[in-house]
């Protein structure tokens, strides 16, 4: 049932912008930052980063509101072959305003789904977001 819930829509933009993001041919990592404007239930870009650090990606995230995180990562096997998974990273900081919280728990899985994402992470805290996160989280689909 809950992922039928659908709060907000995902702005055109958004929408070409996640699908153009899903078939990059750039080496490099990649962030795009989604947010809701709350006075349309839309979702709509917020920034877009190119060569971006997961670490630098968190510094530009509000402490106090949540954010969705498509990101693309370089990641570096164990075998020393490289792929480069897309992840979607729902940030959704503790202390956040409830309703704003629900606004957005309620819309990420239409989004996810629009943006065909299958390494879905959450956290609550941009301190979480490290380099050694995301190769720990990843490791699990190997």
């Amino acid at each position: 049932m809950a992922e039928n819930v659908k709060i907000c829509d995902i702005d055109d933009e958004v929408s070409a912008k996640l699908k153009k993001f899903r078939f990059r041919k750039e080496k490099t990592n990649a962030a795009i930052i989604m947010k809701i404007k709350a006075d349309e239930l839309k979702i709509v870009l917020e920034e877009e980063h190119d060569d971006i650090s997961l670490e630098d990606m968190a510094a530009e995230l509000p402490e106090r509101q949540p954010r969705y995180c498509a990101y693309s990562y370089a990641y570096q096997h164990s075998d020393g072959r490289v792929s480069y998974p897309l992840c979607f990273i729902f940030v959704s900081p503790e202390g956040c305003h409830p309703q704003t919280q629900m606004m957005y728990a309620g819309s990420k899985n239409a989004l996810v789904k629009a943006g065909g994402f299958t390494k879905v992470f959450e956290v609550r805290n941009t301190e979480d977001l490290t380099e050694e996160w995301l190769k720990e989280k990843l490791g699990f689909f190997r």
